[in-house]
């Protein structure tokens, strides 16, 4: 093909992809291909000529649009974990204590209650949660494995299982919040009367400490982020009920996505929760079964874990939170504000 006849043909593409930006990834990938397979043909064809460099010209500035774009993708991300969520939380410390405290109270009445009625955690357990699961439980303590429920021939398949799990647990909570608060209070009151009757369990039996050095390697992260998301669905509920300054739809709206943000960001946590769960968890039982032969852990390094996963989310929720926000920063309209100025990350 004669140059001339490649330039007429080509020439309006390429005007339009020069003067007219596109902010679609997809289109932008398009245009770039396509600028590369003109370029190449130019540059078999006619190296030497201007078009050539023009073409060349073109796909460059799409080229450093693309990388443009994927590095602000990565930086957005650094800023939602860095500012913007625990930003978003601090605004809501005060709903979280209470959800922590009503939580910890549903614990209690799970205790009390099964100290008061020896058969009421039985009962609790054969209606809520698996028929003959007490009974299991306490013949597993019997024979010398006590927490022979957490041993699975196929962990990865058990921390596929226990993480799609918890995450939908925390997803219904907060849905489950839209009506006015009452569903997420109901599903926390679920879940800590279970936690109380389970811890009673083990405390009754003489293995409270073994079963907190075991059950809580997974359980710190995992509890505290359904509590977390049981936050978001009083977040959720309560902008029906006190709309404040904005309309009970804009409160609504508002709260509904800060909820979601919270909830999607307890995904990684649940995540390592579930790894904690399938693949150290029963190591740490081997180590309080009688008469083991397999590979048991350490007693220091389940308090390392769980001291540390403590700070984690005590640092990353409330002490990091409080940190931005006595350093002048604030989250106002998806905006990071510093000392009242918009505050470029």
């Amino acid at each position: 093909m004669r140059e001339a006849r490649f330039i007429k043909k080509n020439v309006e593409k390429w005007n339009q992809y020069q003067h007219e930006e596109t902010k679609d990834p997809d289109e932008m990938a398009d245009r770039f291909i396509t600028l590369l397979d003109d370029l190449s043909y130019a540059k078999t064809f006619y190296p030497k000529s201007k078009v050539t460099r023009w073409i060349n010209g073109i796909a460059a500035s799409i080229y450093q649009s693309i990388y443009q774009n994927k590095k602000q993708n990565f930086s957005r991300i650094i800023r939602f974990w860095k500012y913007e969520l625990p930003l978003l939380f601090r605004r809501y410390h005060k709903v979280f204590l209470f959800t922590f405290l009503l939580f910890v109270s549903f614990v209690f009445i799970g205790i009390v209650s099964s100290a008061t009625d020896p058969d009421y955690a039985r009962q609790y357990f054969n209606h809520h949660v698996q028929a003959g699961y007490y009974d299991q439980t306490i013949a597993s303590i019997q024979k010398g494995d006590p927490f022979g429920v957490y041993k699975d021939n196929n962990p990865f398949s058990m921390f596929v299982t226990i993480a799609f799990n918890n995450i939908g647990v925390a997803f219904k909570t907060v849905i489950f919040g839209v009506l006015f608060g009452i569903g997420t209070i109901l599903f926390m009151w679920s879940n800590g009367l279970m936690l109380g009757c389970f811890q009673y369990i083990f405390f009754s039996q003489g293995l409270g400490w073994q079963s907190v050095l075991v059950i809580w390697i997974h359980g710190t992260i995992e509890i505290s982020s359904i509590v977390i998301a049981s936050c978001a669905g009083i977040i959720l509920g309560t902008g029906w009920l006190f709309p404040g300054t904005y309309t009970r739809k804009q409160s609504f709206l508002r709260g509904a996505k800060d909820a979601v943000k919270i909830c999607i960001s307890l995904i990684p946590f649940f995540i390592i929760a579930a790894f904690f769960e399938s693949y150290v968890t029963h190591l740490m039982s081997n180590t309080f079964e009688r008469n083991s032969v397999d590979i048991g852990l350490p007693v220091p390094f389940s308090i390392m874990i769980l001291v540390g996963s403590f700070i984690l989310i005590l640092w990353y929720f409330v002490l990091y939170p409080l940190r931005l926000h006595n350093a002048g920063f604030e989250l106002k309209d998806g905006k990071i504000i510093k000392d009242g100025a918009i505050y470029e990350t």
